[in-house]
């Protein structure tokens, strides 16, 4: 296979220096596309009103929710062609490369389709204050104009990190970022048009990742390459990747089901806690952000080696990226806990909003290094092709455990503090069950590989 200057050979030689260097740009990517999206908060938190910021901010959970299950398939077209790699099964690269492409666009009309319909019906259920309804209707419903090019990217993204390229997704978030911040602040502070102003900036940033994306694509001349014409679902690839994909789709989707339940606890509170607890998030997943990084090269790097047979290096990667993420996230939460009253200055001078933002960082943002401990070891189950598992996990341990944390501990003591340490609460559950299941994965799936290394 040709070797292209961004492309990491995980299959050989020291590790650490290359799992950083793949998962930084995966974290960075991820950091920065939450600093464009934060651009949406502080421009109609500046520009117009805290009631346009909560209307944005009580979109989040609901837009996860939705887009969850199809971006988990990206997951599967990772795993899926990082084993082609592995096993040097050159020949079934290119149908893997154009089944996730076509199955990334038709997946984004759908969700486009589904959410225009049911958009106004869900934010109901969410119990979203009167006074913030119309406007999160409006820029839920153009936010949904930006799904197939969303997961274009997201489909695009995960066939070149698959090969080791995680800089160009960067490089393209990059770009796309900045034109939105400039759109949005031309829409909001020169135009006025708020919401709507913000949303339709969001649609313009994602149709311009999507186009570079693909664009990378097109341009491959060796095995990645994207012929238009030769856009077709190949059967066995598909459900490779659905039985990797799905799973992590589906876990993801009853994720965020349990945080739009948490987020209708969160509005029960009023317009001030939405806007303080969505501006505290930003903060919050950014912290994430370094966890999810070095789960994906997780997933990716023991992929590609576990298919080699080199289990020992398999290993290896979990430890390292154990290590290195969990130390990581636990300085960046810090620096935002310490610096809280600079950073969520950047969103609202109101004393009340700010009140519930510094509630959420130490509840939540201090302990977000605490996902790392079911993230990754459930990255590595994903690598050696057990995706089901840590989704089974991470639904009891986490959602379902959320789910009936409300429905009593809540509802007896109703306070903004006793919903946020649900959060925590799960996370240490979810790592002990995670770790436990990966011990005997990795006893059972080793057995079955013959060691290479």
């Amino acid at each position: 296979m040709k070797k292209h200057s961004n492309q990491i050979d995980m299959l050989h030689g020291p590790l650490a220096g290359k799992i950083v260097r793949f998962a930084l740009p995966l974290a960075l990517a991820s950091i920065l596309q939450q600093l464009f999206n934060s651009a949406d908060l502080a421009v109609v938190g500046r520009f117009d009103s805290s009631t346009a910021m909560a209307a944005v901010g009580s979109n989040a959970a609901l837009i996860n929710l939705l887009v969850s299950l199809f971006s988990g398939l990206s997951l599967g077209t990772n795993v899926v062609i990082a084993s082609l790699i592995g096993r040097g099964e050159k020949e079934k690269i290119s149908d893997a490369v154009h089944t996730s492409v076509l199955t990334a666009f038709l997946s984004g009309c759908i969700v486009l389709t589904l959410g225009e319909i049911i958009a106004p019906n869900l934010l109901l259920l969410m119990s979203t204050p009167d006074e913030v309804l119309p406007l999160a209707t409006l820029y839920l419903r153009i936010y949904f104009l930006t799904m197939p090019f969303l997961l274009l990217y997201d489909f695009g993204s995960s066939i070149l990190r698959a090969r080791g390229d995680s800089t160009r997704p960067l490089i393209v978030l990059i770009i796309s970022g900045l034109v939105n911040i400039v759109l949005n602040i031309v829409f909001v502070a020169g135009f006025g048009i708020g919401v709507a102003g913000v949303a339709t900036a969001t649609v313009i940033s994602n149709a311009i990742s999507a186009v570079l994306v693909m664009s990378f694509l097109v341009r491959d001349t060796g095995l990645f390459h994207l012929s238009f014409r030769k856009l077709k679902i190949h059967g066995q690839i598909l459900k490779k990747v659905i039985a990797i994909g799905a799973p992590a789709g589906l876990q993801g989707m009853v994720f965020s089901l349990s945080n739009v339940v948490i987020q209708s606890g969160i509005n029960s509170f009023g317009a001030d806690c939405i806007a303080g607890n969505t501006a505290a998030q930003n903060f919050e997943f950014m912290c994430y952000f370094i966890i999810n990084g070095f789960s994906q090269a997780t997933t990716t790097f023991t992929s590609q080696n576990f298919a080699a047979g080199k289990k020992k290096r398999c290993d290896q990667i979990l430890r390292i990226c154990l290590v290195i993420g969990l130390l990581s996230t636990l300085a960046l939460s810090t620096v935002f806990y310490l610096g809280k009253g600079a950073f969520i200055l950047i969103f609202t001078t109101d004393d009340a909003v700010k009140h519930y933002a510094y509630i959420r960082l130490l509840c939540i943002g201090m302990l977000e290094l605490l996902t790392g401990t079911y993230e990754m070891p459930g990255g590595s189950m994903r690598g050696m092709g057990d995706s089901l598992t840590p989704a089974i996990i991470t639904m009891l341990g986490s959602c379902v455990f959320r789910l009936v944390w409300i429905w009593t501990v809540f509802r007896a003591f109703h306070s903004i503090e006793v919903l946020l340490v649900v959060y925590p609460i799960s996370w240490v559950i979810c790592g002990v069950a995670m770790n436990i299941a990966r011990a005997r994965r990795r006893r059972l799936a080793y057995a079955l590989v013959k060691e290479t290394d």
